[in-house]
C-alpha cells in the first residue's frame, strides 16, 4: 500500500495511471454496451418468443435487478468508505472481479438452455475483401452511413430518439447533481439516503410499467410515463429559478427528481418493448448500436453543459437544458403516437361510462377492439 501511495505522489506516475484507467474504463464501457445490446435487445426477444406478456415480465425483472444493484452498491461502498477509503476501493475491485465468473456462467447457461440463441442471424453487411483495403475502407464508410440511414428511416426511430434525449440531463442522482448538492452543504450521508429513496421509486416503475402496459397498451403507457416525467422535471427546474434559499430550492428539486424516476424508467420499459417487437432480427444490433451511440452523445452533452456553467449558482441553466430535452422527447414520442394511432387522447376508446347493475363510473374497454381497428386501418391503407 505504501508503494502505491509513493507512486500517487509522483506527478508523472499519477498521469500515467490516470491514462491507463481511462483506457480501461473505455474498454469496459464498450464491452458493457455490446453485452447490453446482445442480451437486452436480442436474447430477451428470442427467449420470450411471440408472448408479449413474457417479454414485459423479462424486461421488468431484468431492469429490477439492475436498479437493485445500483441501489445496493453505493450504500455498501459508502458504509465501507466511512471506515477506510482504501478498503472501499479494494472491496469495489474485489466485487467486480468476483462478478465476472458469475456473469459468464449465467450467460453461458442461458445460451445452452435456449437452442434458438445459437441460430445464425441473417448477414447485415458485405464480406470484406482482403485484397483491396482501400475499397474496404469505402465499404466500411458506406455501411456506417447505411446503418445511420436505416436507424433514421425506421418506423420506431422517434421513440428511440426520444429515449436517447433523456440522457441529456443533469437532473438525476449522477455526478453533476451530487456535486451541486455537496457544494450547497448537503452531507454525503443525506445524499446517499436520497439516492436510496430515488432507487426505490425507480424500482416501483418495474411493477407499475407492466401493469399499465397490460391495461392500456405499450404505446399509451409510454405517453403517460413521459408526460409524468415532463411534469416532474419542469417542477424541479422551476424550484431552481424561484428566488428562495438554496436549501429550499434544492429540497424541491430533489423531491421532483425522485418522483420523475418513475416516469423515466416506465418510459424506458415501454420504448424498449416497442423496439424489441418492431425492429427486424437482422437489424436489432445495428439499430440498438445507433441508439446507444446517441445516448452516449447526449450524455456527453450533459457533461459539457456543466463544464460551461460550472458554478453552483449556474446549475439552473443545465437543469433548464435538461427540462427542454425532456420536453422535446415528449413531443417526439407524441408525434410517434399520433402517427401510429391517429390521435393522442381518445378517451372513448379506452373508457366507457357504465351504468349496468346500478353502478356508476368508468370501466375499461377491451384492448383487442383497438388492436382490431388498427389492423383494419392498416389493411385499408395497403389497399
Amino acid at each position: 500500500m505504501t508503494y502505491f501511495v509513493t507512486l500517487r505522489k509522483s506527478e508523472r506516475y499519477s498521469y500515467s495511471l490516470l491514462a491507463i484507467l481511462c483506457i480501461l474504463a473505455a474498454v469496459e464501457k464498450l464491452s458493457a454496451v455490446i453485452n447490453t445490446i446482445a442480451i437486452e435487445r436480442d436474447w430477451v426477444v428470442v427467449i420470450a418468443g411471440d408472448n408479449e406478456g413474457h417479454l414485459r415480465q423479462l424486461n421488468s425483472q431484468m431492469r429490477r435487478i439492475d436498479l437493485f444493484c445500483k441501489l445496493a452498491a453505493p450504500l455498501v461502498i459508502a458504509l465501507v468508505d466511512a471506515a477506510s477509503t482504501s478498503i472501499a476501493i479494494m472491496v469495489a475491485g474485489l466485487l467486480t472481479i468476483l462478478s465476472v465468473p458469475v456473469e459468464y456462467f449465467a450467460i453461458a447457461r442461458v445460451h445452452r438452455a435456449i437452442p434458438a440463441l445459437s441460430e445464425p442471424k441473417p448477414a447485415g453487411t458485405h464480406p470484406i475483401d482482403q485484397a483491396t483495403p482501400h475499397r474496404n475502407i469505402l465499404r466500411f464508410c458506406k455501411d456506417a452511413l447505411g446503418s445511420t440511414a436505416l436507424y433514421i428511416h425506421h418506423p420506431v426511430f422517434l421513440p428511440s430518439l426520444a429515449l436517447a434525449l433523456l440522457y441529456l440531463t443533469v437532473l438525476s442522482f449522477a455526478g453533476q447533481m451530487i456535486t451541486y448538492l455537496l457544494s450547497i452543504g448537503v452531507s454525503s450521508g443525506i445524499i446517499a439516503l436520497l439516492r436510496g429513496v430515488a432507487a426505490i421509486f425507480e424500482m416501483s416503475a418495474t411493477w407499475l410499467g407492466p401493469f399499465l402496459m397490460q391495461r392500456i397498451g405499450t404505446v399509451r403507457a409510454g405517453i403517460w410515463f413521459i408526460n409524468w416525467q415532463i411534469f416532474c422535471v419542469a417542477g424541479a427546474c422551476l424550484c431552481l429559478w424561484i428566488n428562495t434559499s438554496s436549501t429550499v430550492a434544492a429540497a424541491g428539486t430533489v423531491a421532483a427528481v425522485i418522483l420523475s424516476r418513475v416516469g423515466l424508467w416506465g418510459f424506458d420499459l415501454c420504448v424498449q418493448i416497442i423496439v424489441q417487437e418492431e425492429v427486424e432480427p437482422a437489424h436489432r444490433g445495428t439499430f440498438s448500436s445507433q441508439e446507444f451511440a446517441l445516448q452516449n452523445t447526449f450524455e456527453l452533452l450533459s457533461f459539457a453543459s456543466t463544464i460551461v456553467f460550472s458554478r453552483p449558482a449556474q446549475f439552473k441553466y443545465p437543469a433548464t437544458i435538461s427540462a427542454v430535452a425532456v420536453g422535446l422527447a415528449g413531443i417526439l414520442y407524441a408525434t410517434f403516437v399520433r402517427q401510429r394511432r391517429g390521435h393522442l387522447v381518445h378517451l372513448s376508446s379506452c373508457l366507457d361510462r357504465s351504468h349496468a347493475g346500478g353502478k356508476r363510473g368508468w370501466s375499461r374497454v377491451a384492448q383487442e377492439v383497438d388492436g382490431e381497428n388498427e389492423r383494419m386501418e392498416e389493411q385499408v391503407l395497403e389497399l
